[in-house]
């Protein structure tokens, strides 16, 4: 049974926006391998305004060079033309997210951005997404690069996809696993196949 709906990752998944986030932690004073997000909820409100301020300026630089990964047009539109739900989920803001899946017109119907509640990997995106389109996540699968997509979804209760890419800067520790690797959108059939055998459903 295929999926009912698909919520993505953006950036790392469906396109590459070339954002140095080294470089960006060297600027805010953030010790290398820290999470950006998670840092600045530590901070004082007047420093963390100025560090939102370097954010907003590296993701706005991030939106002008956004090109898509291959294979991700096509893959859309197959899900379009099978019914199948798109969604985004991102750390992202919400204005960097819409101009990025604008500019490159990519279409799909929902997107939850960091200032829609709790970020990845508290799984509130994947359970918004999936509310918003009445569907138990049990029906969907969340597909993304890095162990934050796969720990959300999976505490969601939905099918879980690592998409690595070029990359293996996925942070997942030992002993973790998502339910599917795939290396790309351009060659989708392992996917399909994948799809077509797993058990979804909204009933225990």
């Amino acid at each position: 049974m295929f999926p009912r709906g698909i919520i993505f990752d953006l950036d790392g998944t469906l396109v590459d926006s070339q954002l140095d986030f080294d470089l960006m932690r060297s600027e805010m004073g953030i010790t290398a391998g820290q999470t950006i997000l998670e840092a600045l909820e530590q901070m004082s409100p007047a420093e963390a305004q100025r560090m939102w301020r370097i954010v907003a300026e590296h993701e706005l630089r991030g939106v002008a060079r956004a090109t898509v990964l291959p294979g991700v047009r096509e893959f859309l539109h197959e899900l379009a033309e099978r019914g199948i739900r798109r969604g985004v989920l991102t750390r992202n803001s919400r204005a960097s997210a819409l101009a990025t899946l604008s500019r490159l017109e990519l279409q799909v119907e929902t997107v939850v951005a960091r200032e829609d509640g709790p970020v990845k990997p508290d799984p509130a995106g994947v359970l918004a997404i999936c509310g918003a389109w009445q569907l138990d996540p049990r029906q969907c699968i969340m597909v993304g690069d890095y162990r934050f997509d796969i720990e959300a979804g999976r505490q969601a209760g939905a099918r879980t996809i690592l998409f690595t890419g070029a990359s293996d800067r996925h942070g997942m520790l030992p002993g973790e696993s998502a339910d599917l690797v795939l290396a790309s959108f351009s060659e989708p059939e392992t996917f399909w196949q994948w799809a077509g055998q797993i058990a979804l459903g909204a009933n225990p």
